[in-house]
């Protein structure tokens, strides 16, 4: 299982430790990722995802999943999240 945050595509970054004599060494700095589970409010789901805890308060912030999903690129979204905004616009379309 990759380290990529599913909503944000937020992935490991690599580095150098660097010591006190300024010797370094390659290291690999990952994301903080957590296994939540997040409501659509339209879909009256949950859905299960693996988000970093940065992309959880994004999310938190833009006003839920269901905006969340509706303003990211495609791009950044794993298959799983891509599937829910499908759904997501079906839904929307459906109701307009």
């Amino acid at each position: 299982m990759s380290r990529i945050c599913e909503l944000t595509g937020k992935g490991r970054q690599v580095g150098n430790n660097v010591s006190h004599a300024n010797n370094k060494t390659k290291r690999v700095f990952l994301p903080n990722l957590q296994h939540v589970t997040l409501m659509s409010e339209k879909l009256e789901r949950s859905f299960k995802f693996r988000v970093s805890t940065s992309g959880l308060r994004s999310v938190e912030h833009v006003g839920g999943l269901d905006n969340w999903l509706l303003k990211t690129k495609d791009e950044k979204l794993s298959g799983s999240a891509l599937k829910v905004k499908r759904e997501l616009k079906k839904m929307v379309k459906a109701a307009a």
